[in-house]
């Protein structure tokens, strides 16, 4: 069984990203978190790959458009994974 939820997030820069901004969706049942920070790739803020695994959780980071595809592809897979996607005009 999988967890379906949509949340806002009010995150609009990559370098907004903390552990504490992703708090909501770290309680999901999840190994992997896939993350879109914005319209062109930028790395993600230091610090945060460790705080992730230190919680059990892989991190994928990339632009938004790779992170939609990705999530959409594990979807399909069934695999646990949970997105952060910061929002693209």
């Amino acid at each position: 069984m999988f967890w379906e939820e949509t949340i806002a997030w009010t995150v609009a820069d990559a370098e907004e990203v903390t552990i504490e901004a992703l708090e909501p969706i770290l309680t999901a049942d999840a190994s992997l978190l896939v993350v879109g920070c914005g319209e062109r790739f930028r790395p993600p803020p230091k610090g945060l790959r460790d705080q992730l695994k230190a919680r059990g959780m892989a991190l994928e980071w990339m632009d938004t458009g790779a992170a939609c595809r990705t999530f959409n592809v594990l979807l399909a897979e069934e695999r646990g994974a949970v997105a952060a996607l910061i929002a693209v005009s």
